[in-house]
């Protein structure tokens, strides 16, 4: 039976590209109350359908993929910008190929300026109209406004043409870091790239007899199963220990375990990973926020998209990738570790920020340990401890110390010097994870 808030979304979903949604239309259409509407509305904006732009409202959006994401649409350029739209509405869910910086005379600048581009510009009418009728949008920077005829022409020509009080050079930057930052999201995979959907997946109800789960473990020869009620809502996990010794004609929710370890598509690959090797699970349930059964993910899924993200290159560095990078070990000795603090590194002061210090101390400490072949460590418990600032262009050096291992878990302290003064100490406690 589908709920409320789904028949929400797949209207939603329904909806032609560039259409405006508002709570209240919403709720009349569809017969719901507005608070039902909102959180349906907030729900789709998660998923990327629709987007909420201030003083513009809440549009439907095309669904960015994945190896799309280094593209943003208008609607988000107004985000990032603080813009305000002056013009041509219906095109804010377009996506933009490139953007032209118009610091240059009419002619140059138009040689640049092609269908599906932004053309980033100051008070230039004309430069304004010469873009819209090439087919691209205009974002018109330092707070100037436009003439009454191109505001007319981006309506004609659904493109936006959006205007915003930073200066030129200010936005270019702007939209760079947000494509980075898009670049850096791409990379990160999550549950809903990785599970198995609802329609494929194998699940009991809390009211089917326990002769049920052997009739589906014939089936798919697996031991682990979610359980939902009537409404398709999760409401526990039964496993082949569960049912052992148990009359075949018990019912399923007698036996199951209850508030099951359960996981949204947008959670973190990260994150199920850490989970399932702490719990000890070997399969989750993906649901909804209204705890809806969307499907599952297992160990094997996790493992395998673990193994496909080391061979795949990262296209851009975050603060751990140049740590990694920066972190070698030792001539004199392999269990020790060198690094020189660069200016990414630091806080506002210009000395190494605390962040980084524990990243460093983490880093160090899961090179030690696959050193001693011990394998992966899942930090449970970190201490540290800030002896001495170290400024930029500090040479450091880091030694990992075992001070107790078992099969599953780890204790290290670790040292950090610069020269031969110590200037901060960590104490970690991890649970190992073989590769």
């Amino acid at each position: 039976m589908v709920t409320k808030h789904e028949q929400i979304i797949q209207h939603i979903i329904s909806l032609d590209i560039g259409h405006k949604i508002s709570v209240r239309q919403i709720a009349k259409k569809l017969n719901v109350s507005d608070g039902t509407a909102y959180r349906a509305i907030k729900e789709a904006e998660n998923q990327g359908i629709v987007s909420t732009i201030e003083r513009v409202g809440t549009i439907r959006i095309e669904r960015k993929k994945k190896e799309n994401f280094e593209r943003l649409t208008f609607a988000e350029i107004i985000n990032i910008v603080d813009g305000q739209v002056l013009g041509g509405r219906e095109g804010l869910h377009k996506t933009l190929n490139k953007f032209v910086i118009g610091a240059m005379k009419l002619d140059a600048m138009m040689r640049y300026t092609e269908a599906d581009s932004l053309l980033i510009v100051g008070n230039r009418v004309e430069a304004h109209e010469l873009a819209l009728n090439e087919g691209a949008a205009v974002l018109i920077t330092g707070g100037f406004d436009t003439e009454e005829h191109i505001k007319e022409l981006a309506d004609q020509k659904k493109l936006p043409i959006i205007s915003t009080s930073y200066d030129t050079f200010t936005v270019a930057a702007m939209i760079n870091r947000a494509i980075y930052d898009q670049l850096i999201k791409k990379e990160i995979v999550f549950v809903g790239d990785i599970f198995t959907p609802y329609d494929k997946s194998f699940y009991l109800y809390g009211k089917d007899k326990i002769k049920r789960w052997y009739e589906l473990n014939e089936q798919s020869k697996h031991t682990r199963y979610p359980v939902v009620n009537n409404k398709g809502r999760v409401i526990g996990m039964v496993t082949s220990k569960d049912i052992i010794e148990k009359d075949s004609d018990d019912l399923i929710e007698k036996v199951m375990t209850k508030n099951p370890f359960v996981v949204q598509e947008k959670t973190s690959l990260a994150y199920v990973a850490h989970m399932m090797v702490w719990e000890g699970i070997e399969i989750v349930p993906v649901v909804d926020q209204a705890f809806q059964l969307h499907g599952v993910v297992s160990r094997q899924d996790v493992l395998k998209a673990l193994q496909q993200i080391q061979r795949q290159p990262q296209v851009g560095e975050t603060i751990d990738d140049i740590i990694s990078s920066n972190l070698f070990a030792s001539d004199e000795d392999e269990t020790m570790y060198q690094t020189e603090v660069t200016p990414q590194m630091t806080n506002q002061l210009g000395t190494l920020s605390n962040g980084v210090f524990t990243a460093l101390i983490t880093e160090a400490s899961s090179r030690f340990l696959l050193q001693l072949k011990k394998g992966d460590l899942v930090v449970e418990n970190l201490t540290v401890f800030f002896i001495k600032p170290v400024q930029i262009d500090s040479k450091l050096t880091i030694r990992p110390k075992l001070i107790d291992a078992g099969r599953i878990y780890a204790k290290i302290d670790v040292e950090m010097f610069q020269g031969k003064k110590i200037v901060g100490k960590g104490l970690i406690m991890a649970q190992l994870m073989d590769r």
